[in-house]
Order: C-alpha cells, then structure tokens, then sequence
C-alpha cells in the first residue's frame, strides 16, 4: 500500500490533509476498495459510489461521538477503513475477520448492526430524542440511498420527524439503484429530477446553499425561499419533502469533496432535522461495475484483466434452477405473475421479466406491499409466485398471516436464501421462515433437495389451491444429490419420500431440504460401520407426513436434519406431532439436528454449518449415540 492511505489510520489523520490530498485519497480508496473486494468478494457498487461522500463526513464530524447511522450497511467499505479497520480489511466477510456491514462489536464508530433497508431514520430519530432527553447535543446523521427512503418504515419515520427538535441531518443517497434500478412512483420522481439536472445546475444549487446558509437571525424557511430564488426553477424534488414539512437543501454533486466539506459545515449548525439531497454514481471508478450494477451490487471473488472480470464456476445452483423452471412453466401458464421486492437478480426472477414484462411486478423495497399485491392477484383468480430473500420475508409477517392465510389464498412463496448465506452473515441468515410461517394455518411449508424436487416442488405449488411456502438456500446443487429414484417422485401434500432403507435397519434420517447430501454420507458411513440406517426425505414441514412419526410404533427411532434453528424448526414441529400421536410416551428415541438459538457470524456457510453442528458428522454421532443404548 503506497500514497496517502498508508497514513489513514483514524479520521484525525483525514483531518491533517488539504483538499487535493483528500481527491488522491478517493482514488486511492477506490483502488484499495476493488482489489479487497476482489479477493474476498462483497458489496462493491455500492461501497465504490460513496467514497467522497465518506471522506467528507469524516472530515467535518467526529463520529467517535457524533452518531453516524447507515441505512442497510452495503455501502459502509469505505468508512471502515477510515475507521481502523485497514490493516485488517483483507479478512473482510471471512472467518474471524471483519463484517461486511457496519457492527459496534468492531469500532465504535458503527452505531448498529445493520443489513435490511429503511432503519437509519428511526434509529436516528430514536438517538435524536435520547440526545434531546438528556440535553446532549452529539451531531447525528442518517445515511439512506432513494431506494431505501422508499421504504414504509422510511416513510412512517419522516412523518415523525417533528418529534425532533435539534439537530438531525438525513444525507438522501441518490443514484438510482438498489440491488436492481429502484421502481415505484418516487423512484420516477427522483429519476425525474435527476435527468433535469446538469453538471452545471448542480454547481449553481450548491453554491446557493451556501451563500444563503441560515445564519442566526435568518430561519431555515426563509433560507430555502432564498435558495430556491437563486435558481432557474423552483427545485422539484423539494416538493417531495416540503409537503412533509422537512427543510430541503439539493440536489448536489455527491462526487464532490470541497463542496460537500463546506455543506456539512453549514448544516452541521442547524437546530432541527433536514434532508440533504444528493448524486452519486454506483459503482463510480471502476467501469464493469459502473455498466453492470446489478451484478456488481454483491459480487463473489473475481479476477481483473484490464476493464474484463473474470469469475470461475460453472456449478448451478437453487436460484438457477428456479429461474430455468418459472419460465418453462409460465410459457404453458399464463396465470402466472411473479413479484419481487428490489431484488428481481438476486431471485432469479431476471429470466421471466425479460420473457414476461407485463407479468412481472417489481414493488421495490416493500415486501409487505409485495405479498399483499400477490394476495390481491390470487384473489382475482391468477397465480402469483413471491420471490424474496428468507431473510427479508420476515418484514411481511402479518401481511402473510391477514392477507394470504387467514384468506387461505393460493400464493407461491418462493423463500431464496433460506437457513445460513455465508459471508454475508446474520443479518442476511434465513434461519427463522420455518418457524414463523408453520404457525400460521393453511400454510403448506415445503423444501426441496435438489434439482429434480425443486422443479417437482414448484409444479406441486401452482396446482394447490392454498399457499404454498418453498426454502431452498444460497448454495450450490450438490452433484451427490442429483439423481435419486425417490427425489424423482412428484410431490404430492404431505408426502416424504424414502430415499434408502435396509431390513434390519433401526434407526432413520429423516431430512428436510437441502442437506440431503449430508445425510446422505452420514448413511453411507455408518452403514461402513455396521449400522444400518433409512434415508427419508421428509419434503413437508407443514403438514408433516403422519407415515413417519408411525415408524415409532414399529421400533425406529429417529434423527431429523434442517437448516434451520432448531427452535420453532421442522424438529420442533416433529416432537409436537409426535407428543400428541404418544401421549404416554415416546416409544423410541429422537434425536433433532439444526442450528442452536444464537447468531453464527459471517463465515463459508459449510464452515457455519460446521460450527452449527448440522453436518454428515453430527448425524453419525446422533446414530452412534442411539445405537449404543441399544445394545446395552
């Protein structure tokens, strides 16, 4: 590492450079930045759009008490490494290493942990007023990009701005982009705006903003009248936050490191919250990124060769499978609508919106307006399929619960990125869909192992008359799980399939979803040692198929393997099963094998499987543990 970041060690160090220095020390963050994230992989668009604006806000605020709140984290690379994290940046998103999002248990320059959209304004009005309460007077400011200020809690938190009687300033990021272009009404609107502006508008809007600065004597209104005067046309997306009340100072040039010192330094004085608006280009320095965002948004390591980026790894994987099979199926069906929530890439929803646009809805961030649109589809007599992250599905709880199973309506939920994700961690873990949804009555909840039941699995929830829930994880199809006879079979409610038995067999996996394959060895090795086990895939967690909690009767005990906590998961709603099928007892043992109720931190997600103790491993330990109480 050579040039001035070699000297970065803090934020005092950002203060000792003039302004040129702070512009080499953008390109040389950018540089730093790229080749990190191509080792490790990360959110990279996102990280490279925001460094001015980063080095600036470091600048001006001491964030070692001023408040620094980041709206869902994917653009926190920078500052981390403003903030002391450089030296040990290279472990970013890897065992014991630093975390892809901003985490207080790393600096205390991070406030939250942070990893979905539209929390950075209510925390900071939640700070805000403890700062208010105890006469405080720390600098706060809230960061949030035009796709998450979209969001209903986003929304729900302007309206309460005026709780607010200090200083507050909300920094709106604005280039357009979530993981995927940001859609909606607003999202025009800014884009609107943003297509109005030139270069040269945005340097005539900044340099009234400061000219007209409030100054003490001079209210903020009267200020923006000022500032408004100052220029051609009245600002249009000031109407936007006028209506709400909320002093409005922008757009300006995010790009642009002296002029961005100047406007924090001035607003850095205000006595009530605004919004500062500005432009900023996703991706910006490095022109793969700049021209493939989406793909950029979160990206695997990758090699460069000159502006070609190379990545390895021709493996399918569920999300694959999923986008190739929606799209064979809508073409016989045109009932079929897919919806997403910002994230029509990341499902594999990219394939059907290209091959049906105007069966295609892209709601933005608002997974609780997405399943009600999908119930209101339903109920009009078509068949949406809801294609969320597991993780994000858990903001739409009572949408699902009052609008989809309380109405008993055939929507498909197609849960991507269920149990544990890997390197993005547990802000990302889809570890809880099972247990919140099996609750719910006349949800169907079903996991497929592999290819051929992903695809079976999909035919079998757009023929059922209710909703059907589908998890399948952020991993590879493991080639061991491929071809099966029994995986073969087509679902059908309620139904496990047995994958292998043997005569005198005591003992049965019972697997539900994706790790077959783990189960899988585990069966073969145990039979190297003379035990003998079934292999059953149980494919339903809701409504649990009553043949297996039968083979008690018949002297079998059980192991179940998820990848799931083990609270609330597909173990626990079969010990609830088999409670009342037993009232006097359990007449064999059973042994349940998922994740323990704690967050595994970011890691390879077979590591987090590993440290979860759901793997071939444990299942073998399971099934020696139960065969040597037999043979006491």
């Amino acid at each position: 590492m050579d040039g001035l970041l070699k000297t970065i060690e803090s934020p005092e160090d950002l203060k000792k450079l003039d302004i040129e220095q702070l512009k080499e020390l953008a390109v040389e963050l950018r540089e730093f930045i790229l080749k990190s994230v191509s080792q490790t992989g990360g959110h990279l668009a996102s990280s490279l759009g925001v460094v001015e604006l980063t080095i600036a806000l470091h600048y001006v605020f001491d964030f070692k008490k001023d408040k620094l709140l980041w709206d869902v984290g994917h653009q926190c690379y920078a500052h981390k490494i403003i903030a002391g994290r450089k030296n040990v940046f290279s472990s970013l998103r890897q065992a014991d290493g630093i975390s892809g999002f901003p985490n207080p248990e790393e600096s205390e320059y991070d406030q939250f942990t942070v990893g979905h959209a539209g929390t950075s304004i209510p925390t900071a009005i939640g700070m805000a007023l403890a700062q208010q309460q105890q006469k405080k007077n720390d600098k706060i400011v809230a960061l949030i990009g035009d796709a998450s200020i979209v969001n209903g809690t986003s929304f729900e938190a302007l309206n309460n701005l005026g709780l607010v009687k200090r200083q507050l300033l909300i920094i709106l990021n604005d280039n357009s982009m979530a993981i995927d272009p940001t859609v909606g009404s607003v999202a025009k609107y800014l884009s609107k705006a943003r297509l109005s502006q030139t270069y040269e508008d945005l340097r005539k809007t900044t340099k009234n903003i400061l000219k007209h600065m409030p100054l003490i004597g001079k209210s903020v209104e009267e200020t923006i009248e000022r500032i408004k005067k100052g220029i051609r046309m009245v600002l249009p997306t000031s109407r936007l936050f006028e209506s709400l009340n909320i002093p409005y100072f922008g757009p300006v040039d995010g790009h642009d490191i002296p002029s961005l010192i100047q406007l924090f330094e001035g607003l850095n004085h205000l006595d009530r919250p605004a919004i500062l608006h500005i432009y900023t280009k996703k991706g910006k320095g490095f022109s793969p990124a700049e021209n493939d965002r989406p793909r950029f948004h979160s990206t695997g390591p990758f090699e460069i060769d000159g502006e070609t980026v190379i990545t390895s790894s021709s493996r399918k994987k569920f999300t694959d499978v999923f986008e190739e099979h929606l799209v064979e199926l809508a073409e016989k069906d045109k009932k079929i609508i897919a919806i997403t929530s910002a994230m029509c890439e990341g499902t594999g929803l990219g394939s059907f919106r290209r091959a049906f646009p105007d069966r295609f809805y892209d709601v933005g961030i608002a997974e609780s307006t997405a399943v009600d649109v999908a119930a209101g589809l339903a109920k009009g007599g078509l068949k949406p399929v809801v294609c969320i992250y597991s993780t994000f599905l858990q903001r739409s709880f009572d949408q699902i619960a009052q609008e989809v199973s309380l109405q008993n309506l055939p929507v498909v939920f197609c849960i991507d990125r269920a149990g544990l994700v890997g390197p993005d961690g547990p802000t990302h873990h889809g570890m809880m869909d099972i247990g919140f949804l099996r609750m719910m009555p006349n949800m169907v909840l079903t996991a497929p192992s592999n290819e051929t039941e992903l695809k079976s699995a999909l035919e079998f929830a757009l023929t059922e008359n209710k909703p059907v829930c589908i998890r399948y994880p952020k991993d590879f199809i493991s080639e061991n799980n491929k071809e099966s006879p029994g995986c073969s079979a087509a679902f059908k409610l309620a139904e496990s399939v047995t994958l292998k038995s043997y005569p005198d067999s005591q003992i049965a996996i019972v697997n539900y979803g994706s790790l077959l394959h783990e189960a899988r060895q585990a069966q073969t090795k145990l039979a190297e040692e003379g035990i003998n086990v079934d292999l059953i895939n149980a494919r339903f967690a809701a409504p649990i198929d009553e043949n297996i909690i039968s083979i008690l009767s018949d002297g079998m005990a059980i192991i179940t393997v998820e990848d799931h906590y083990l609270s609330c998961g597909f173990g626990s709603a079969f010990l609830e099963k088999v409670a009342s099928a037993f009232p006097a007892g359990i007449p064999r043992p059973i042994i349940t094998i998922g994740a323990p109720r704690k967050f595994i931190k970011h890691n390879s997600r077979n590591a987090q499987l590993m440290e979860a103790g759901v793997n071939a491993d444990k299942i073998v330990q399971a099934a020696r543990s139960i065969d040597s109480q037999k043979n006491k």
